[in-house]
């Protein structure tokens, strides 16, 4: 019998609503959650995925809303690290079938009802992220935990302060240049840019500028972390609204400081 559960036009809405009734039916209430998107583009996902998990031990169920193209896989039972190796495998085998599929995935493991806010995040993550990365989402991020969007060219950085900020209840996306950034703001809104000066397509003032002429209800904190080290700089950058400036090489302790004091 197919345990795949495919939510019609009509039912897109209750995805969330659908994961949160369905989790506390997991044996001992633990249940591991992966949110999927195929970057690349794969017809038949779902079907791809539902046959994966037959081989997974434990009833696995696979959800999927049509219009964003997202799917949701519950696998009862496993913990977080259990559940990231499955992950990982579910990643290969969808690019067996198709090297350019680009899988986008957000996985946590919940042991109580999931917080819509950390739901609709992972939902967010899968279907804005430019990264092929595995984002791990606790179920100890505070309730409204800020949004920080992290912008820079060394996947190095990104990575480093992708998983240093997510640490700490943040939630995060990345953009590996001005470019995307400025399209990204709009969609995810998020609460601080933390981004490098030198970057391609648009960087510097003109990237900050563009920031702010952005139509979105409420701009971005914004923090510079950057090689660049002319007082000249400094200034013009703090002249045009940025809310603080840190050079590189960084002290992470110090980088925590700042960006609590921005959003606080």
């Amino acid at each position: 019998m197919s345990h795949t559960a495919t939510l019609t036009k009509e039912q897109q809405g209750s995805l969330l609503d659908l994961l949160q009734e369905e989790v506390p039916k997991a044996p001992n209430h633990s249940c591991g959650l992966l949110f999927l998107h195929c970057a690349g583009g794969m017809s038949g996902t779902p079907g791809y995925v539902e046959a994966f998990i037959q081989s997974i031990p434990g009833a696995g169920r696979v959800y999927r809303d049509r219009e964003s193209g997202i799917v949701a896989l519950l696998l009862p039972g496993l913990t977080l690290s259990a559940a990231h190796y499955q992950a990982l495998l579910l990643k290969q085998h969808l690019l067996r079938i198709k090297p350019d599929a680009d899988p986008r995935m957000a996985l946590t493991a919940l042991t109580d009802i999931p917080a819509v806010h950390m739901l609709n995040s992972m939902a967010e993550s899968v279907r804005l992220s430019i990264t092929s990365d595995i984002q791990i989402f606790t179920e100890h991020s505070p309730s409204g935990a800020s949004k920080i969007l992290i912008v820079d060219h060394d996947d190095a950085v990104r990575e480093f302060l992708q998983i240093r900020l997510e640490l700490q209840g943040y939630h995060t996306l990345e953009a590996h240049d001005g470019l995307k950034a400025l399209e990204l703001i709009p969609q995810w809104k998020p609460d601080l840019v933390l981004t490098e000066l030198n970057l391609s397509g648009i960087d510097g003032l003109p990237f900050i500028h563009h920031i702010h002429q952005l139509e979105v209800d409420a701009p971005p904190k914004i923090v510079i972390l950057t090689e660049k080290r002319v007082e000249q700089t400094i200034s013009q950058c703090f002249q045009h609204g940025v809310d603080d400036y840190v050079t590189k090489p960084f002290s992470p302790i110090e980088l925590d400081a700042r960006i609590r004091r921005c959003l606080h």
